[in-house]
């Protein structure tokens, strides 16, 4: 059997080079929105392109223009659709550019690390008012973010900056405080605020029984690079959020060491 002829396609390594980045590209974009509304959304976007494309065939006039003046401002539709979907893909991207910029810098100053966000002594703070409050059935939402937005959080919480310690998050979370309901943001070794009202994950695959402090604390992840540590009022179950996905029924051995991880 004769070979196939691929001389006209006329590739060069360039070329290569630049499908192999757009799959990537296509790759990390699917693993954003993949289980959540956004991809009923990207259906219906196609859905909508083919029947212009159709239509202008068919020359239907009043249909294609009125389809094609949606298409002509597709790119800008796309931008206010898609905009939790793209501030999470810079994230994801200035995450990953941060993280190998540490790495070179270790690698050619040994010894010049940046200091750490949380200290062994402030976990063992935070698990202990996690275990006084799975006791109390006291419902607690605790994010620890690595890069602190004062607009993004302070706008909607009260601002604290106070020292990590046992009674402070207790009080804080306490049923008649003030600051109970949403949640506690935890940066630069510091309390930052309390208080601050979360987006909420739109996550269609997450069971019926996760109420708002779960969706949120998931939300938060899916948004950013921060990690949230829920305890049910309900349940009183310690749960773990990152990167938009959670583990239930964590032990505070466990957790002790996710968080010595993550943050």
């Amino acid at each position: 059997m004769d070979r196939f002829d691929l001389s006209f396609l006329h590739l060069r390594f360039l070329d290569i080079v630049d499908i192999i980045l757009v799959a990537i590209i296509i790759y990390y974009l699917y693993n954003l929105i993949r289980g959540t509304i956004a991809v009923n959304i990207v259906l219906g976007l196609i859905i909508i392109y083919l029947v212009y494309i159709v239509t202008e065939q068919l020359h239907m006039r009043l249909l294609s223009n009125i389809l094609g003046g949606f298409v002509s401002v597709g790119f800008l539709a796309l931008i206010i659709v898609f905009q939790q979907e793209i501030r999470r893909f810079l994230l994801l991207i200035g995450k990953n550019a941060a993280l190998h910029r540490n790495k070179i810098w270790e690698t050619f100053i040994p010894g010049n690390k940046e200091a750490e966000n949380i200290n062994i002594p402030a976990i063992k703070h935070i698990i202990e008012a996690c275990k006084t409050m799975q006791h109390s059935r006291t419902g607690a939402l605790i994010v620890f973010a690595k890069y602190f937005d004062d607009q993004y959080y302070q706008n909607t919480g009260e601002a604290i900056d106070g020292f990590i310690s046992k009674r402070l998050i207790e009080s804080i979370f306490k049923k008649n405080s003030p600051l109970h309901d949403g949640a506690m943001v935890i940066s630069e070794g510091k309390i930052k605020c309390a208080s601050c009202i979360l987006p909420v994950s739109d996550n269609i695959k997450l069971p019926a029984q996760y109420g708002l402090r779960h969706r949120a604390g998931i939300g938060i992840t899916e948004l950013s690079d921060a990690v949230a540590v829920i305890v049910s009022e309900e349940t009183g179950q310690l749960a773990y959020a990152k990167q938009g996905r959670v583990r239930m029924d964590v032990t505070y051995e466990d957790l002790e060491k996710l968080l010595i991880r993550d943050i």
